[in-house]
């Protein structure tokens, strides 16, 4: 009987699912003395009764789950959030128009590598290197998410969802040499690597919670190394030179910051993106075919708009803004691809798709794009990619589930990216205890729209600019534990321009109202010194005690959710 009930399962749907948690938290019932025919009947209907009976009057199922990371997108760079774009981002327009917009959203960090950490962790990077964390270049690491960390694929694992992450990691890998020494970073310790003895690769995507993975290491046209990872294996190791002249020339200067060093034969800069989501497309197409009873997880994690700026040849000249203008273009594409890939399957209603970014626009994007294009991608705030400032960090962030979220939300709320870990651990009903992602907050009750908007989810946020230099918001105060950018120098040319005036040239921090000054333009730092003072205190404390989220957080449930969405 158990056999034809196992050998059923892809006809019952999820059914299925609620068996093998039943299952889960009640192994007994299948030991010998208990498995007979009428107990497995017995099984079977309360679960289908379950599964007819629920108060929605549909299965009780969790959703899938899509997350599209983009790379150096500033607040300013998607038309749903700056009108005066130099071009239109109409599928990612279509998201913040049938879910919510945040108009308030940060990366952990402002740059790469610290925020996918916070990504995957729900934290910032402090809890793992002690102070900030740079990008990884060449072979690199190890992982910044270390073994007894919980990422988030291992936490939607331990709920039934097979797990898949596509493009760039870039949180450090471990790579040996043939005297199994680890590497450092450095773009010729890449010839030194023993890829036998390196993979598969012990903290590689599938040594952290993924099922599936096809990676690049680092910047995917970037730092070299340039190989591709597939499921912590290589196989076309970097054994040749890589030359940026056998690139195409886009107007020169957008080939910038593309360094030449050791690719694999046959890497692809100009589709990069292309190739990251046909990877991601495979996984759910096959998934859905093998295992449609199973939710999924799937990170699109792309190279747009990280230099050099290369948009694959069908999206040459798409806009009129030059080559970066048909980059963000071509991840408007792949966006509404992926919102047609799921609804062509028929899992639209109940698909959750996130987009979010890693931090701000790149220094020279952002000047060339103001110059030749009248096109701000830090949306009117100071600062960029590295900076504290808010547009080092500040960032788009929609997320659409049209059976769950209320569609044409803007929320105001106080948001970041390690949130995302907590918002997914509530609605699939994972309990996380007070260790895991101790700097991310519950964001379910803003997507459901039952959240009082006049009361912040968040009472404070902590982010990190370039050097690990710790920024603080309370409402709206922010408090920057150092003098100037935190990270870019704008005491030379292409920055000069874009340097203000310092109102407080002696005080060691910054203190700014945003509500009244967005533009960080006059530091309070001595004019409001119990306020400077009160952050200072708060921000030592949070540092300390290792953790910036509540305790004993409990999660609302798919069941809940379910209830609340239906009673709209």
């Amino acid at each position: 009987m158990l056999s034809w009930i196992l050998s059923s399962r892809k006809s019952w749907g999820r059914s299925y699912a609620q068996l093998y948690l039943l299952v889960k938290m009640s192994p007994s019932i299948l030991s010998p003395q208990k498995l007979t025919a009428p107990v497995c009947f017995g099984v079977l209907t309360a679960l289908l009764l379950q599964v007819t009976l629920s108060p929605s009057g549909k299965a009780q199922s969790l959703p899938n789950i899509i997350i599209i990371y983009a790379d150096d997108l500033g607040y300013g760079d998607l038309s749903c959030y700056n009108p005066k774009a130099a071009y239109r981002t109409p599928r990612l327009d279509q998201m913040a128009t049938e879910g919510i917009r945040f108009t308030d959203a940060h990366s952990p960090s402002t740059i790469c590598s610290p925020s996918r950490y916070g990504l995957f962790s729900g934290q910032q990077i402090y809890r793992s290197t002690g102070r900030g964390g740079g990008a990884f270049e060449g072979p690199g690491g190890p992982s910044y998410l270390k073994p007894q960390t919980l990422t988030l694929p291992q936490m939607l694992k331990a709920q039934g969802y097979r797990t898949g992450v596509f493009g760039k990691w870039h949180v450090g890998l471990t790579w040996v040499d043939g005297d199994n020494k680890r590497l450092g970073g450095g773009f010729e310790n890449s010839l030194l690597i023993d890829y036998a003895k390196s993979t598969p690769l012990v903290d590689g995507p599938n040594a952290r919670g993924f099922d599936e993975s096809f990676v690049t290491p680092n910047c995917p046209n970037t730092d070299p190394l340039y190989v591709y990872i597939e499921n912590g294996m290589v196989h076309q190791p970097a054994n040749q030179r890589h030359k940026r002249s056998t690139l195409p020339n886009l107007g020169g200067k957008w080939l910038w910051d593309n360094d030449e060093g050791w690719k694999a034969p046959g890497y692809d800069f100009m589709n990069a993106d292309l190739l990251f989501y046909q990877k991601t497309k495979q996984f759910i197409e096959e998934h859905r075919a093998e295992n449609a009873e199973m939710p999924f997880f799937a990170v699109l994690s792309t190279q747009i708009a990280h230099a050099p700026v290369l948009p694959a040849a069908e999206f040459n000249n798409a806009t009129k803004a030059g080559p970066r203008g048909d980059f963000v273009w071509e991840l408007d594409v792949l966006v509404g691809r992926v919102l047609d890939l799921v609804e062509n399957l028929g899992i639209d209603e109940n698909t959750l798709v996130i987009f979010n970014a890693d931090n701000g626009a790149e220094t020279l994007h952002v000047d060339w794009m103001r110059r030749d294009h009248q096109h701000d991608a830090s949306g009117g705030y100071r600062g960029m990619k590295r900076d504290g400032w808010e547009g080092g960090h500040r960032v788009p962030m929609l997320a659409r589930w049209p059976e769950i979220i209320p569609p044409g939300q803007v929320s105001a709320q106080m948001a970041n990216t390690t949130d995302l870990f907590a918002t997914l651990a509530s609605l699939t009903g994972y309990e996380l205890q007070n260790k895991d992602a101790t700097d991310s907050f519950d964001l379910m009750p803003v997507l459901l729209g039952t959240h009082d908007s006049s009361q912040q989810v968040r009472p404070h946020m902590l982010t990190q600019s370039f050097r690990g230099e710790f920024q603080i918001r309370q409402g709206n105060w922010k408090y920057l534990d150092h003098v100037g950018s935190g990270g870019n120098n704008y005491d030379r040319l292409p920055l000069k321009p874009y340097a203000l005036t310092e109102t407080a040239p002696d005080a060691p921090g910054q203190l700014y109202n945003l509500d009244d000054d967005p533009g960080e333009t006059r530091n309070l730092y001595f004019e409001q010194a119990d306020k400077r003072t009160e952050l200072q205190t708060l921000l030592s404390r949070l540092k300390s005690s290792g953790r910036s989220a509540p305790l004993n957080r409990r999660p609302i449930g798919i069941k809940r959710i379910q209830q609340v969405a239906s009673q709209r």
